[in-house]
């Protein structure tokens, strides 16, 4: 009786197969659309360009609803936890002034230092309202915009732009390009990623760059204390103070090379990390006489680098620490 039902079962099974075979002989006949086109053989067929990274489409983060929940984001937990957890000090938004009581001010490019991922929220909350409102952000393709949920909240929360660190590539200079045409203002770290052991790098001429192709200003930027809150390798920021220092606008001069115009950057944010630290003033006269210290620290061994770091926070925002009051037990 089993046996029965076996055959019976293959006999339909065979009848069903012959049937979805006639079924699908007409379309054999014909190709591509109704077929995958063949592949000739010899040919390497180049993999299909992914979605996210570079790739990423950030379009739909600019349209008028994102812009409105991102409006809420940034004045909201963003400013809240840029309060909570750097207590940031802004100095030197007067310097722009120039710029900021003009009736329509134009796009700038903010070129500020970069120490922690905590640079970004910083950086929104301090920059001025004016430019604000239409700001994006220069973000690693290779970092935020690797995975879907993070490319999606990358773009709405903070309105970031995948950019090649690898490469200069033309598809991000003319992503960049386009938006300063429409408008928008833009924060690019020069150094291209953060400290990796809380010195400066040194800077790449991205912003130099764009700068001159587009003939947009360039605002020097120096951000102090994020790298002891939330530096690179660190699981959990330890609240703590910060120092935002604006810098006077810088333009490229007719004839000036990408290079130097970038060294020129560079050396205004020199002076600014300076003047954090210490004082306008003296920042400025060692600055005329060539002696600002480096971004990049001194030419010593790791641990010599770490001591002088040390020195150099204490003098800066990141001695002004918060929940850091120990107690000694009493063994009396």
């Amino acid at each position: 009786m089993a046996s029965s039902h076996i055959k019976r079962a293959q006999r339909l099974a065979g009848t069903a197969e012959r049937a979805l075979s006639q079924a699908t002989t007409p379309l054999r006949n014909f190709g591509f659309p109704y077929r995958t086109p063949t592949v000739p053989r010899g040919v390497e067929v180049p993999p299909e360009v992914s979605g996210l990274g570079a790739h990423y489409d950030t379009e739909w983060a600019r349209r008028p609803l994102a812009s409105g929940v991102r409006g809420i984001i940034t004045e909201g937990p963003i400013r809240l936890a840029a309060r909570v957890l750097t207590n940031p000090e802004v100095t030197g938004v007067d310097r722009l002034s120039d710029l900021t009581r003009l009736e329509n001010p134009p796009p700038v490019i903010f070129a500020p230092t970069h120490h922690s991922h905590l640079d970004t929220g910083v950086m929104i909350r301090s920059i001025p309202t004016v430019w604000r409102r239409q700001l994006v952000v220069a973000a690693a393709a290779d970092y935020f915009f690797d995975k879907k949920w993070k490319s999606a909240i990358s773009a709405l929360s903070l309105n970031a732009v995948p950019i090649d660190r690898e490469s200069t590539g033309r598809t991000s200079s003319d992503l960049l390009s386009g938006l300063i045409a429409d408008g928008y203002s833009l924060v690019i770290y020069p150094e291209g990623g953060r400290s990796p052991d809380g010195w400066g790098q040194d800077f790449k001429g991205g912003a130099a760059y764009l700068a001159s192709k587009t003939a947009t200003p360039v605002v020097p930027v120096f951000i102090d204390g994020t790298g002891a809150i939330f530096g690179k390798g660190m699981k959990w920021p330890k609240p703590g103070s910060t120092k935002i220092v604006f810098g006077s606008v810088l333009s490229p001069l007719e004839g000036e090379s990408t290079r130097r115009f970038n060294a020129r950057i560079e050396a205004a944010v020199t002076v600014l990390g300076d003047e954090a630290i210490t004082d306008y003033w003296s920042a400025r006269q060692r600055a005329a006489r060539g002696t600002s210290p480096a971004l990049t620290g001194p030419e010593h061994t790791s641990w010599r680098r770490d001591w002088d770091l040390a020195d150099r926070r204490k003098l800066g925002a990141a001695s002004k620490r918060r929940r850091q009051k120990r107690t000694w037990p009493d063994l009396g």
